[in-house]
């Protein structure tokens, strides 16, 4: 569910207890700074910069970003440099680190596997980011929000110890024109390249004809699906076919939306369901009809492990406990052009005044567009950044009406908001499922909160849990 939510103490949990814990790597380099930034409150990221197994750049990154007793109160955070396709060596020296750490934090204190998710709407910090996730021992790689079939050949590069490229997506690029990412260990390793796993790729679909497509057409071997419906959270599908809303603003999903799980088998693909299967019930019925089992965002993203502000999760349990807590599915939220789901919560960028309110800027930019320049040079803009800016780069004002900044908004969600010269804070937009009245059934009487062995429990509460089941988890966690 966005930045930081499903952290490492979240990944861990789950892990530990036999199940797959997921950690997000979408902008775990600037969530990295912040945590620095902060004073690196109880020694986490200490911890994980100290095994690293390149001291060096381990000890330029805590040089540049470390505030001894955290910044003071008030103070806006440091950012990093935005991505771009030929990367700064400190940016792709920070990516890899801040992934290492992120998953090496997961795996600390048990030998369950763990695995790591990306947009691959989100490309330019994929060849660090994922080199970084093996470095530390990652066991998946889960990848959606988009068509990733460049990855396989990425972790098989890895794992032979050879460099690996990626074609980036650049609107308007002419056939022959150069938009490759390049990325070589040798260039960043000290001494012999270290042999590594190669983990998992588990591909992260809403169709019959995207899941046939990956495994028929990507670059190496798929091992396994996760069936995403338009009910998770997060980023949807757009519905197939022509856009068109309710009567609430919200696109509507009709048959050529819903997948074929008999066609699906015929695959023959290991494949989990995602997006309102996170109940017992579902399990058992998700195992049923041939499902190694569940993905299950939303219940994890309430869990007291999970990395959302307490505040904005007790919220939010309290609507779910009154049966209250709205979400919308909005067309336009996202910079990408995806229907993005939003909780409505006050003093949230959900409320219209408040997104209205807020200046637009872009200084994170991981959702930003690449594009041909008219020099042949590659551009980026974001149609969340200042209207006059993205129309300057080419863009259609009518692509920048409702969208809003996730980038910024999703780091407040976890408590590392952005305050402004002016001092103003970014505000917080929330994303989860349309089940988010459901996360009642993990709550005991009397309790405001719950645990991720509580959500556990209670999803394998109906099935009988397999032996191999750390190879072969029948959840995978990821918020």
């Amino acid at each position: 569910m966005g930045v930081g939510v499903s952290n490492w103490r979240l990944a861990q949990a789950v892990s530990r207890l036999g199940q797959l814990g997921v950690v997000s790597g979408t902008a775990i380099d600037q969530l990295f700074v912040r945590r620095l930034a902060d004073g690196d409150v109880g020694g986490h990221m200490r911890r994980g910069l100290d095994a690293f197994p390149i001291p060096e750049m381990a000890r330029r990154i805590w040089q540049e970003y470390f505030v001894p007793g955290g910044k003071a109160s008030g103070m806006p955070y440091p950012t990093a440099p935005m991505h771009q396709r030929v990367e700064p060596r400190r940016l792709v020296e920070l990516c890899i680190v801040s992934n290492f750490v992120e998953v090496f934090l997961a795996r600390e204190g048990h030998w369950n596997p763990v695995g790591i998710n990306f947009l691959e709407k989100v490309q330019l910090p994929h060849l660090a980011s994922i080199y970084g996730a093996m470095l530390a021992g990652v066991s998946y790689v889960l990848m959606g929000a988009g068509i990733p079939l460049h990855i396989p050949a990425v972790l098989d590069a890895y794992a032979a110890g050879r460099p690996a490229d990626y074609k980036l997506s650049v609107t308007g690029a002419a056939p022959d024109q150069d938009t490759f990412m390049h990325f070589d260990p040798t260039e960043y390793i000290e001494g012999p390249l270290p042999k590594l796993e190669r983990p998992r790729f588990l591909s992260i679909v809403s169709s019959n004809t995207l899941a046939a497509t990956m495994l028929r057409r990507a670059s190496g071997h798929v091992d396994g699906l996760v069936i995403e419906s338009p009910t998770a959270g997060g980023h949807n599908a757009p519905p197939r076919g022509k856009l068109q809303l309710n009567d609430a603003g919200e696109p509507i999903y009709g048959e050529r939306d819903r997948v074929d799980i008999a066609a699906l088998r015929e695959l023959g693909a290991p494949f989990w369901l995602a997006g309102g299967w996170g109940s017992a019930d579902k399990l058992r019925e998700a195992i049923d009809l041939g499902a190694e089992g569940i993905q299950v965002g939303t219940a994890f993203a309430f869990s007291e492990e999970s990395g959302m502000r307490p505040d904005l999760k007790l919220r939010l349990i309290a609507q779910a406990r009154e049966g209250s807590g709205e979400v919308f599915t909005d067309p336009l939220a996202s910079p990408t052009g995806f229907p993005f789901k939003v909780a409505q919560l006050e003093d949230t960028s959900s409320v219209f005044h408040i997104y209205q309110e807020r200046q637009r800027v872009c200084d994170l930019g991981y959702l930003r567009e690449p594009y041909a320049q008219p020099n042949g040079k590659i551009g980026y803009r974001c149609a969340a950044e200042p209207v006059a800016n993205y129309v300057a780069k080419g863009g259609k004002v009518e692509d920048t009406a409702g969208r809003k900044c996730l980038c910024n908004a999703l780091m407040a969600n976890v408590g590392h908001a952005q305050t402004r010269k002016d001092g103003r804070v970014e505000p917080p937009l929330i994303t989860v499922g349309d089940d988010l009245n459901s996360i009642v059934q993990f709550l005991a009487p009397g309790r405001e909160g719950y645990s991720a062995a509580d959500v556990v429990a209670s999803l394998l509460s109906k099935v009988t849990v397999r032996h191999d089941v750390a190879e072969v988890p029948a959840l995978a966690a990821t918020a």
